[in-house]
């Protein structure tokens, strides 16, 4: 799988692919979403789950570049 044939996937084919080829990486908590963190091939998608209305708004190829990589790399814990 590639980012560009999965982006142009829709939600319900996005999150079929996750759920079999998926290997979750964690979670983080970000305003009102659970965004939970997979890796697929040699990238990561991002499911944004709104838990107050109980739905899956979003599912996005992650970009390294925006202010949620910070939130990822503080929970990452190296072995000693």
């Amino acid at each position: 799988m590639i980012k560009e044939k999965f982006s142009s996937m829709t939600k319900d084919q996005k999150l079929r692919w996750i759920y079999f080829q998926g290997e979750h990486i964690m979670d983080i908590r970000y305003y009102q979403y659970k965004v939970i963190l997979y890796a697929i091939d040699n990238f990561f998608v991002e499911v944004f789950y709104h838990h107050t209305k109980g739905l899956i708004e979003r599912v996005e190829v992650m970009d390294r570049q925006n202010s949620r990589m910070k939130f990822y790399a503080d929970q990452i814990r190296l072995p000693q």
